[in-house]
């Protein structure tokens, strides 16, 4: 829910995807390894766990991809392939020269949702694989780590490197419990259970709410969202009176989505709506157009005298 738009949201986040290239599952990474021969023990990580690290590079680049367990974490499981980890990250170019930063997410806000698929190359799942919450990993990933028809136009002479903080593994992907009537004239909200996507109707002829509107329909048990906070969540979102769908993470694949909440990262009915909520709930919110996209509205489908409607579940809180 971003001022532009929440699909942007729904991707693989820009900067892990564009520093892992556009492939991973291809290639030889399979046959690198955390042994003491590959190019992680001349590298020296310094800088607490959950926070901004700081590497110090060796002038010799080493282009073999390898990884590292700095600390294995003890915070429920380590991620699976085909599953989602949130995690911190720091990326690093080496070049033997001016090894840049490259991006870090102490940097951009807060830990992103990354999902172990194909795109991430075999080397940084293994070690994903082999850490858990509150742990983290170095990974020197080499032009070895791409698919065969990609090494060729790799730059010679450099490595990315990773410092990976995992922060946990999401559990499940839809809030849980007994469900209520918001009790929204000209909105319904139907609670199937389970992982199931909730139905939002809003069709209607009543007349949109002129203040934000924040109705519980299932009241988590978790801690309550804070500001400054990363929050997974599921949603749909409608405009009031016509029932016209505009965005939903249930449309596409059921995946929850992650954004830093209270910090003006989101439109101002989100972050006014969704702070101090319990995790695991689902809260309908209505929105006026002063605090959702304004007098400019939002593409084509959002106009500037538009009611935002949306039903929001609170997966987690980072």
């Amino acid at each position: 829910m971003r001022r532009r738009s929440l699909a942007v949201l729904a991707s693989v986040p820009l900067l892990f995807a564009a520093a892992c290239g556009s492939g991973g599952g291809a290639g030889t990474a399979s046959t690198a390894s955390s042994s003491p021969a590959g190019a992680v023990p001349a590298l020296k990580v310094t800088g607490a766990a959950n926070a901004k690290p700081t590497v110090a590079f060796p002038a010799k680049v080493v282009e073999t991809s390898s990884y590292q367990v700095i600390t294995p974490g003890t915070v429920g499981a380590a991620a699976k392939d085909g599953g989602s980890v949130v995690a911190n990250f720091t990326v690093y170019t080496w070049d033997g020269k001016e090894n840049k930063l490259a991006g870090s997410t102490y940097d951009e806000g807060g830990p992103q949702l990354i999902t172990m698929n194909e795109q991430v190359p075999s080397i940084l799942r293994k070690g994903f694989a082999e850490t858990k919450g509150g742990g983290r990993f170095l990974s020197v990933v080499g032009k070895d780590a791409l698919p065969a028809e990609q090494q060729a136009q790799a730059p010679a002479g450099q490595s990315q490197v990773f410092v990976v903080d995992v922060v946990g593994v999401p559990e499940g992907k839809a809030a849980q419990g007994a469900a209520a009537d918001p009790g929204v004239k000209g909105v319904k909200v139907e609670n199937p259970g389970g992982d199931a996507a909730p139905k939002l109707t809003t069709k209607t002829k009543e007349k949109a709410p002129k203040e934000l509107v924040v109705k519980t329909v299932i009241k988590g048990t978790g801690p309550e969202v804070k500001s400054g906070q990363s929050i997974l969540v599921q949603y749909a979102g409608k405009i009031w009176g016509s029932d016209l769908e505009f965005d939903s993470s249930w449309a596409r694949g059921a995946e929850p989505i992650m954004f830093q909440i209270g910090t003006g990262k989101v439109i101002k009915g989100w972050d006014q709506g969704l702070v101090g909520v319990p995790v695991g709930s689902r809260v309908l919110l209505s929105i006026p157009p002063d605090l959702g996209y304004g007098k400019q509205g939002s593409g084509d489908k959002i106009k500037g005298t538009d009611t935002l409607v949306f039903l929001v579940d609170v997966v987690a809180a980072y």
